[in-house]
């Protein structure tokens, strides 16, 4: 950088904005779960933020959260697997973010979550500037921090607490564990998706203890519901057609009645007998 002139301000160079900064670093996702698993949780959440945020609200997944402005840039950025960031809108000028920058933003992730590939090491790093539990804890402050083991099918969450370090929290008795800004709870869900029956991170609503649904699952409910009501309806056309059909029934009954009754009446008065008669 050369030195600015004599009677010249000097206006050092602004840091980078998520334009400038790098949106992948050649790392590949590790396994056939990992994929699913964001789809799975983003779109289950996805009605529960729209209600609790309105459209001010990020999602990101293996998307790059820049923390700090090194050289080379990686060294600065870490990618959850998925994380939300609550109160920021989901384009920048219209444009779809590359990343999330901290120091252009500050505000903080609600929640970041990991998906362990190895053995639960590199998601426990407490090795400052590097690991992740310590960059996740200390640089990014993300106010929770999700672990999920599928292969141990466990989940263990972290809340930011005074002075700025993790406290692990404890399952309720469900089994699961509270975030309480979102009105949800994390536990693990053995089940299938995309065809694959394996454990999943799921959510659950605090209040009703009820799961919440993936859009396929709330296509599944809404095509069951819909063919209930039309159930509901073939069943009332079936009532209303009985019902016709046994009233048409008795009216030809009375009309035969009649008709046989009419047909009395002229055999006697043939014989010269009055019917009416008292």
């Amino acid at each position: 950088m050369q030195s600015p002139s004599v009677g010249v301000p000097f206006v050092p160079e602004a840091p980078p904005d998520h334009t400038q900064l790098p949106d992948k670093d050649g790392a590949i996702v590790t396994n056939y779960q990992e994929h699913p698993q964001s789809i799975l949780l983003t779109e289950s959440l996805w009605p529960r933020l729209c209600e609790t945020y309105g459209e001010r609200f990020s999602v990101g997944c293996d998307s790059g959260i820049y923390w700090r402005h090194t050289d080379p840039p990686s060294n600065g950025c870490k990618a959850p697997d998925w994380f939300l960031v609550p109160g920021v809108p989901r384009l920048l000028d219209g444009q779809a973010r590359r990343s999330y920058v901290l120091w252009k933003e500050a505000v903080k992730p609600l929640v970041v979550i990991e998906y362990v590939s190895g053995d639960g090491s590199e998601e426990h790093d407490t090795t400052a500037y590097s690991g992740k539990f310590w960059v996740y804890e200390q640089g990014i402050g993300a106010w929770y921090y999700a672990i999920f083991d599928a292969n141990k099918t466990t989940v263990e969450v972290f809340r930011l607490m005074p002075p700025g370090r993790y406290q692990r929290l404890q399952p309720n008795p469900t089994g699961r564990i509270p975030i309480e800004p979102l009105g949800i709870e994390l536990g693990v869900w053995q089940g299938t998706v995309l065809g694959m029956n394996l454990p999943w991170l799921r959510a659950w609503d605090i209040q009703s203890g009820q799961l919440l649904p993936s859009a396929e699952e709330r296509e599944s409910a809404a095509r069951e519901r819909a063919e209930a009501a039309e159930a509901l309806i073939d069943d009332a056309k079936r009532m209303r057609d009985e019902e016709t059909e046994r009233a048409e029934k008795e009216r030809k009954r009375a009309d035969a009645a009649e008709e046989a009754k009419r047909k009395l009446a002229e055999k006697v008065r043939h014989h010269g007998i009055d019917p009416d008669a008292p």
